[in-house]
């Protein structure tokens, strides 16, 4: 293990809630809009994860964006997908799709499951920095096949979605946020160390299981007020559905398990420390861009990008 002044403690855990969302899509919101900029240069994440079609089945009709990048990662089902570049397609398990919205984007995103009724993924929201909110959209879509998987010697099973692991690149680049997102599965009685930027923000959300994300497997310490964030009292290990946001004091995270396995996503990214104004699926700078981006919608006029 890394000298214990280079590992990263943990700043606050919270658990995910239900919400709903699109035409009444059922899902778990793990943070949004009541925790900017604590997450920065992340916005949102959702977990959605149903074995009843009734919770999803009406999905997230054409809808904007503008100013912001979204990244949705598909565990089991399948979604159906299209948007005003043409593109039309299907996220199916195990693949992504990596959107920026940039100027502006109309897509809609309908969960179809699989044949036995199961949905579960990810969406998740990066910010754009100030001079990249107008920037030409651009779609990415990532096939499983494409994704690499690293089986580390401490027994980690790490699917590289962007970033580096052991030498092995995920094949998402030239990200601006310089990211890394991470899909690890660690079996139990095992550690993963990494290695990470010590400016970035980097979060953990668990998926299944339990580990512990402190790397002295200490208790979550209480703040100031004597209560965990959102009044959560918990200790570590940190089960299914909990995130876990680390404080910017090392350049080393270490997760380990007892008697369970864990599977988690491991997020980070360049902070852009830059004001935000968000309303619904559009996220700028100024109050008066956010107006005039819902101004265009309405007149017709918000794409600016030739389809």
């Amino acid at each position: 293990m890394q000298n214990v002044q280079n590992q990263r403690t943990i700043d606050k855990i919270w658990k995910s809630e239900p919400t709903i969302e699109g035409a009444g899509v059922h899902l778990k919101r793990v943070f949004g809009f009541h925790e900017v900029p604590l997450l920065d240069p992340f916005l949102l994440l959702d977990d959605f994860r149903s074995e009843n079609p009734a919770d999803y089945k009406a999905g997230f009709p054409w809808h904007p964006h503008r100013g912001i990048e979204t990244i949705t990662y598909v565990l089991e089902g399948d979604v159906e997908h299209g948007d005003s570049m043409g593109h039309q397609g299907n996220i199916a398990s195990g693949d992504i799709q990596w959107m920026t919205a940039g100027s502006g984007i109309i897509h809609q995103e309908m969960p179809k499951g699989n044949n036995k009724g199961q949905m579960l993924g990810f969406q998740l929201w990066a910010n754009l920095p100030k001079t990249s909110k107008m920037i030409d959209p651009r779609y990415r879509g990532i096939k499983k096949k494409d994704i690499p998987i690293v089986r580390m010697q401490d027994g980690a099973t790490v699917r590289i979605i962007c970033g580096e692991i052991e030498g092995s690149k995920g094949p998402v680049h030239d990200i601006m946020i310089a990211p890394e997102y991470f899909d690890v599965e660690l079996p139990a009685g095992k550690s993963f160390t990494h290695l990470v930027d010590q400016n970035h923000t980097v979060f953990a959300y668990v998926i299944d299981g339990e580990a512990y994300f402190d790397h002295l497997r200490e208790p979550f310490s209480h703040d100031a007020s004597g209560a965990n964030y959102f009044d959560m009292s918990t200790t570590c290990p940190c089960r299914d559905g909990t995130l876990i946001l680390y404080k910017k004091n090392g350049t080393h995270i270490t997760i380990s398990t007892n008697q369970h396995s864990v599977r988690f996503l491991l997020v980070s990214g360049k902070p852009l420390n830059e004001p935000i104004a968000w309303y619904g699926p559009i996220v700028m700078n100024t109050h008066e861009e956010l107006r005039q981006a819902f101004q265009e919608y309405n007149e017709g006029t918000f794409i600016k990008h030739k389809s």
